[in-house]
């Protein structure tokens, strides 16, 4: 749905549009033709609807952007704002008569500053060849979402999002330090630092991080790094219920340890791994934690959390000797989300975050709206901080099943939040969670954030239809 104060172009006026945006871009970077187009309507959510195009940019400068913004804000035509569209919130679907902003061909590192500690880049880089290039410098770029072989730069700052390493390392916005965004009128806008501290004004950094293209378009980011740690050490323990590895996350995080992953895999997601990769996971096992530790001494580090582990119930505890073996132990939780997504053919991924101390209530919770809706729902979760991923696996060929499974996974954010929690820890609110935002911060906060987005986006023109 666009706001009500925007029109979407038109056909006869799609012409115009085309002419203008071709004023400052150069021919191959405006696509309309409506089957090329149609390719970039969405992204990997379900249940989200998504728009026709009038047609695609994809800019390889900040003036080219300006140029696009200074179009839309004259003809009034809504602009969404893209990467590599691995999102799974619909942050990215199209509206229809949207001029879709794709950001993948401004994809340079700009700078890497080992002194500084500092990476500035473009939007369209990925997150893997980042986390390559400063390796190179001895440093590490830590934010490494799932999808960080394909997801941009440009993508996590939107949608903020997460990973394996949360646990120690933290998310996204704890790593952004400033950035250049060119607003819905096309004025280029610098916000934050490259230095180690700043305080000065409002943090306008972090209101961007997170805010899904909608009060702006990032071109430019200046990112902290962090030294490249040692490799990283995995155990694997085996519970015969998910509450006793729920009881082993808490001894872990109570006991005072830092490991660099903690993640958590439920009897659902360990079976579909087995019938996927033929592990020889126990058929017993009711759910698998991972943990790992990349300090001077990972070995004592694992020894310690193994006696937590079996102290909470642990039927095997097996720490890695090195890092080839710890890989092999981490290709189980690598391999979930695909194995998932083979039980039926397609998936619904949430992403509800909880309080640590009340990941075993969710875990049981999950399993009885799974009983309750006929479903198999298997849950994997970034442990160590409490964000779980219920994924609804259901055939959308069955009209019966996808409803059952829309309910479910709403259920489910209902539930996270009476435990105290959020209904996104990392994957963004989009088009999929737009009531539940409103159910979390309540009508005055609404009202606030709708005030915001006025503020930076008085024509409503910026990813029109996301958030609330």
């Amino acid at each position: 749905m666009i706001m009500s104060r925007i029109e979407a172009a038109p056909d006869e006026a799609r012409g115009s549009l085309t002419d203008r945006l071709l004023a400052g871009l150069p021919s191959e970077a405006v696509l309309t033709d409506p089957d090329v187009t149609a390719s970039y309507a969405n992204d990997m959510a379900s249940f989200c609807a998504a728009g026709a195009p009038a047609a695609v940019v994809l800019p390889r400068t900040v003036e080219e952007v300006q140029h696009v913004l200074r179009t839309a804000t004259a003809l009034r035509v809504p602009v969404v704002p893209q990467g590599a569209r691995t999102g799974l919130s619909g942050g990215a679907n199209a509206t229809d008569g949207c001029v879709v902003l794709s950001l993948t061909r401004m994809d340079r590192i700009l700078e890497i500053n080992p002194v500084d500690r500092v990476a500035v880049v473009e939007p369209g880089v990925v997150n893997a060849a980042l986390s390559r290039a400063v390796a190179e410098h001895g440093l590490a770029y830590p934010p490494d979402p799932s999808s960080w072989e394909q997801c941009t730069i440009g993508g996590n700052i939107g949608t903020a999002s997460g990973g394996l390493c949360c646990v120690k390392y933290g998310v996204t916005a704890e790593y952004v330090l400033g950035l250049d965004v060119v607003l819905a009128d096309g004025r280029l806008m610098s916000t934050g630092r490259r230095t180690a501290k700043g305080v000065a004004g409002y943090d306008l950094t972090r209101l961007f991080v997170g805010s899904e293209g909608s009060l702006g378009v990032v071109v430019r980011a200046t990112l902290a790094l962090r030294p490249l740690p040692p490799p990283q050490l995995v155990l694997a323990a085996e519970f015969a219920s998910a509450a006793a590895a729920c009881d082993a996350v808490c001894r872990i995080m109570a006991g005072g340890h830092v490991p660099s992953l903690l993640e958590l895999m439920d009897r659902t997601t360990v079976k579909a791994v087995n019938d996927l990769a033929h592990m020889g996971l126990p058929d017993t096992t009711e759910a698998l934690l991972l943990c790992a530790f990349d300090t001077p001494d990972p070995a004592a580090d694992l020894a310690a959390v193994g006696e937590l582990c079996a102290a909470a119930g642990a039927t095997e505890v097996v720490p890695a000797d090195d890092t080839a073996e710890s890989e092999l132990l981490l290709k189980a939780r690598r391999l979930s989300l695909t194995a998932l997504e083979a039980v039926k053919g397609t998936t619904m991924i949430d992403d509800v975050c909880v309080p640590r101390s009340r990941l075993g209530d969710m875990l049981e919770g999950v399993e009885r709206i799974a009983g309750k809706y006929a479903l198999t729902i298997g849950v994997c979760a970034h442990a160590g901080d409490g964000n779980t991923h219920p994924t609804v696996c259901f055939d959308a060929r069955d009209p019966d099943e996808s409803r059952r499974a829309r309910e479910s996974f709403d259920e489910i954010m209902a539930l996270g939040l009476e435990l105290g929690g959020t209904i996104t820890g990392e994957h963004g609110v989009g088009v999929l969670k737009k009531e539940w935002l409103a159910r979390e911060i309540g009508p005055v906060g609404v009202e606030m954030q709708r005030q915001i987005k006025q503020v930076f986006d008085p024509l409503g023109i910026l990813n029109p239809g996301k958030l609330f």
